[in-house]
């Protein structure tokens, strides 16, 4: 499992490379649908956090002195310290991060428990996170390029992560979590089904994964995407849905 999982992270890095490598210097400044942030600031965010996942893994106890001396500090600092190097500096630094990142992964033991942010998380977990953030980040830069991507398999990770974070989205905007079965199932992009959650469930979330995955990402709007729900909870979710850790993420404007 976990060897599969590197394997997507490492195709993932690699399509998103592939959009960047040959930028030039305006190119990295181009504007992303993140406000204030350039292409330039979505890659320096991928490089720093791999820093801090290869740093979590080698030395635990400097990550967590670390982590508790800057938790003032937000993820636009370091995506804006990052965003100031050349472009070729700072490719690099993501090339070579996220290479570590794989080898560190790949050695982790699998029961293992590695210190974050939120709660420790196993070396699969991590690589899963990873996957899913590359691919949002991705996202945003392909959209800054008018570039369509073509959606693979590696939106199950994703999609899986964005079920597994439903109580976590309700708890992070302070609100009661659901004590309710879930049924969610997305059409693959091969035209097969994912699904999670017993059959049987009265709350119910349906759609393509492409839109599941930008709706957990907060990469489009609610209204602009092909996802229904049934059931009070499962419409509700749809509102606040978030597969990444940290606060409430302050989502899209609806698209004209």
């Amino acid at each position: 499992m976990r060897t599969e999982l590197l394997a997507d992270l490492r195709a993932e890095n690699a399509d998103l490379d592939s959009l960047v490598a040959d930028l030039d210097a305006a190119g990295w400044a181009t504007p992303t649908p993140a406000p204030g942030w350039t292409i330039a600031h979505q890659i320096a965010h991928l490089a720093w956090t791999d820093d801090r996942s290869n740093l979590a893994i080698d030395d635990p106890d400097e990550f967590v002195r670390q982590r508790r001396e800057s938790e003032d500090i937000g993820v636009d600092a370091g995506a804006a310290e990052g965003a100031r190097a050349k472009p070729g500096e700072l490719l690099a630094r993501w090339r070579a991060g996220r290479d570590r990142l794989q080898a560190a992964l790949a050695a982790a033991p699998a029961d293992g428990r590695l210190v974050w942010y939120g709660p420790p998380m196993k070396p699969a977990s991590m690589a899963t996170a990873r996957i899913m953030e590359t691919w949002a980040h991705g996202q945003d830069v392909a959209d800054a390029l008018g570039v369509e991507r073509e959606p693979t398999a590696r939106l199950r990770h994703i999609a899986h992560l964005g079920v597994r974070t439903f109580g976590f989205s309700f708890a992070v905007n302070e609100l009661p979590v659901p004590d309710v079965p879930l049924r969610v199932e997305l059409r693959a992009p091969d035209g097969g089904e994912w699904a999670w959650g017993p059959e049987n469930a009265a709350d119910r979330v349906s759609g393509p994964a492409l839109d599941f995955c930008l709706l957990v990402t907060q990469r489009r709007h609610r209204d602009d995407l092909a996802i229904t729900a049934v059931g009070d909870d499962a419409r509700r979710w749809l509102t606040i849905a978030q597969a990444f850790a940290g606060a409430p993420g302050s989502g899209r404007s609806p698209q004209a």
